[in-house]
């Protein structure tokens, strides 16, 4: 049987960042406001390093390099998704993310920003941003111009185990009090279009109005999410969404179960509870990738789990 490759978590600071990576998932944060834990990443600007078996010590990038038949021999540059745990204490900016193909024109051969978030927790009155007001690109620039901005965004509640698909064009922020489990493309690009007059370190932040203004899709249209469910005897698989760049789904289990890992490669982050995996344990923040041909796998436990593949 192909190894599981465990991975070690990289963290990020950010001004909008929290502690809660350490208080609700153990983790060992930098600083208090840690904002992003990259679970499962390949990224230049966040590569994780494999932490046990023959290839520990070496990096995710690496792996896919060198031994792309852990991962079907799958086609492409680079390792196609993005495992975070975003945790924000203030809220983020509002932001904007584009597709592949205005990446790779305007950003130097970057890939798009696909993403999904899994709230993981969250105050009891959160909000977050998905969308925006405005029927047409003239429209749009006039509110941007006259920083109309609680008539454009779209602010709606949100609530622990809520799902949002953010496609790129999409007017978007998580904000404060929210911690949350996101899938997405792997690509560091974003667009921002509104800090909030934040000063970091005594400036504002950099916007990108511009090409925020030429990404964002007028009018917004929401993403319809959610797919099959299937029962066991001792859990449940719901799909949260299956898209062009990676199917998500979560594991909801309170025994054992027998599953089939048919895919390229999957993905898996233990996001509450305890177990094992093929008498392997894992916990809560537990990430790892379960390689191609990997076949039947045992879990053991009550946990949840957040599971994606291309």
């Amino acid at each position: 049987m192909k190894d599981i490759v465990f991975l070690e978590p990289i963290f990020k600071s950010a001004i909008w960042g929290g502690e809660k990576l350490k208080s609700i998932f153990g983790y060992d944060i930098p600083n208090d406001h840690t904002g992003e834990c990259w679970a499962i990443s390949a990224h230049k600007n966040g590569d994780c390093l494999i932490a046990s078996g023959q290839y520990k010590g070496k990096t995710l990038s690496w792996l896919w390099d060198n031994h792309r038949e852990l991962f079907g021999n799958i086609q492409g540059d680079v390792f196609p998704l993005l495992i975070k745990i975003i945790d924000a204490k203030a809220d983020l900016s509002i932001q904007v993310h584009p597709d592949d193909e205005y990446a790779n024109d305007n950003e130097g051969g970057a890939l798009g920003k696909t993403e999904c978030w899994y709230i993981l927790d969250c105050d009891e009155d959160a909000k977050i941003v998905n969308g925006h007001n405005a029927k047409d690109k003239e429209e749009l620039k006039q509110m941007i111009k006259d920083n109309r901005w609680q008539d454009l965004i779209n602010v709606r509640p949100i609530k622990k185990g809520d799902f949002f698909q953010i496609d790129p064009g999409t007017v978007h922020a998580i904000k404060e009090g929210t911690l949350l489990l996101e899938t997405q493309q792997s690509s560091d690009i974003t667009y921002r279009l509104y800090d909030y007059d934040r000063l970091d370190n005594g400036k504002p932040r950099e916007l990108h109005i511009d090409k925020s203004i030429d990404v964002i899709t007028c009018p917004h249209v929401d993403v319809k999410t959610g797919g099959n469910i299937i029962k066991g005897d001792n859990y449940i698989i719901e799909e949260f969404i299956k898209s062009t760049y990676y199917t998500v789904k979560k594991i909801s289990l309170d025994g054992e179960g027998d599953f089939l890992q048919d895919k390229p490669f999957l993905n898996v982050s233990v996001i509450e509870g305890q177990g094992e995996i093929d008498g392997i344990s894992i916990k809560k923040g537990s990430h790892f990738i379960l390689p191609f041909d990997y076949g039947d796998y045992h879990l053991k436990g009550t946990m949840d789990l957040i599971v994606s593949h291309i």
